[in-house]
């Protein structure tokens, strides 16, 4: 990744010269920033740069790519939290079809470095650097002719705090693509937290990343109807460090009453896997499982439709044809992977964990899945875990084909 080091420039700090797509950009050499083994280097850098975070950007061109051919017209970008711009700049350089960017960093530091990278990849004309807090500078769009059609909010942390002034900044049809890497607080390991920042109650379930998502987007139609504004979630993914979600939105109090239709729990048995879904946003009463008569635990309010739109996702994938993505092969995948699951239900079923439970060995994937097939239910892969299943079959019925291929 790393292609050479700065030697000249007049930062207070060590850089070198990465190269993520179409652009070369000046960021902190991470290495001079770890004193023990345990050290995070990119929250220890003076400058937030994260190169794990390369292929989150990769689809984040080819989001805002599909979203520019739908819209058939040039599009006003912003990016509140540009660490050393290389997201803003891609955006700019690799997305055909964007008229400007507006980039912006409270740190003093990261505004001079995302300066000096628009300057070197040559687009100084189209992308502006501002140096305040993120919500200050997005309130400064909320004005109907000002606001934007695509906002990046990739923090560290929650994207809670800058949801309210970013869905004001965007226009009618806009999209808002939101980055959580506080995924410990939305798996359910810090339940506390979770309610706190995203107003919906996490669990430590086999298919809590996907709770991840879905808390994720419930906290987003939530806030987006306090101002009349409905959302509708065009594609989401999860990593071991990460969620995230695109969703575009819509004006109206009916569009807003309709999103908020999409929100309920899910009722979880950690005794033999049943999973329930209620719809509203307020659940009422324990839930006891019908397989089991074990008391089941709640998850939610949380987002229930769907969390990924098929059409929007094969033409992310049909546009990573024409880019230069470096893990060009593993988008694919795993553009493939969420096409395939996005008409899936909701949940899946961790083969790992009902081995684990009823203490038999881990089948082949591949044979579970035609012992579902066979039987009549639908049977999906999942990207959000690799022994992961998305079936209608109920638990019981995952229970007897894993047990039965072993």
């Amino acid at each position: 990744m790393f292609c050479g080091l700065m030697k000249t420039l007049s930062f207070s700090f060590p850089t070198e010269v990465v190269v993520e797509g179409m652009s070369d950009v000046v960021v902190p050499m991470l290495e001079a920033f770890v004193a023990k083994p345990s050290d995070y280097a990119p929250s220890k850098a003076p400058v937030f740069y994260n190169p794990v975070m390369e292929m989150n950007r990769d689809l984040a061109v080819l989001a805002l790519q599909t979203l520019q051919r739908t819209a058939d017209r040039e599009l006003l970008v912003c990016e509140p939290l540009a660490g050393c711009g290389v997201r803003g700049i891609r955006l700019a350089k690799e997305v055909e079809g964007v008229a400007s960017v507006f980039m912006n960093d409270i740190n003093n530091e990261a505004y001079h470095l995302a300066k000096f990278n628009v300057e070197r990849n040559g687009v100084a004309d189209r992308i502006v650097v501002d140096n305040e807090d993120a919500n200050i500078s997005l309130s400064r769009f909320g004005a109907p002719l000002k606001r934007f059609d695509y906002i990046d909010v990739d923090p560290f942390g929650s994207p809670t705090p800058y949801l309210d002034s970013a869905l004001r900044a965007l226009r009618r049809g806009g999209c808002l693509a939101l980055t959580a890497t506080d995924v410990a607080p939305l798996c359910g390991i810090h339940p506390k937290a979770c309610i706190r920042k995203y107003g919906g109650r996490p669990l430590r379930t086999e298919y809590c990343h996907e709770l991840a998502v879905r808390l994720l987007a419930g906290a987003l139609a939530r806030t987006a109807a306090k101002h009349d504004i409905g959302v509708k979630m065009l594609f989401s993914n999860s990593s071991r460090h990460y969620v995230r979600l695109y969703a575009t939105v819509d004006y109206g109090a009916r569009k807003a009453d309709a999103s908020l239709s999409s929100m309920g729990y899910i009722h979880h048995c950690f005794s033999c896997f049943h999973r329930k879904v209620s719809m509203g946003l307020f659940s009422f009463g324990k839930f006891i499982c019908p397989e089991c008569n074990t008391e089941m635990k709640i998850a939610g309010p949380l987002w229930i439709g769907k969390i990924v739109d098929k059409v929007f996702t094969d033409s992310m994938d049909n546009e990573a044809k024409s880019k230069q993505l470096r893990e060009k092969r593993r988008i694919h995948r795993l553009l493939a992977s969420i096409s395939g699951e996005a008409e899936a239900p909701i949940t899946y079923y961790n083969v790992d964990a009902i081995c684990d439970k009823i203490g038999l060995p881990v089948p082949p994937m591949k044979r579970v899945v035609t012992e579902l097939e066979t039987a009549g239910y639908k049977v999906s892969l999942t990207h959000f875990a690799h022994q992961g299943i998305k079936t209608d079959a109920s638990a019981s019925i995952v229970k007897q084909a894993v047990a039965g291929t072993c």
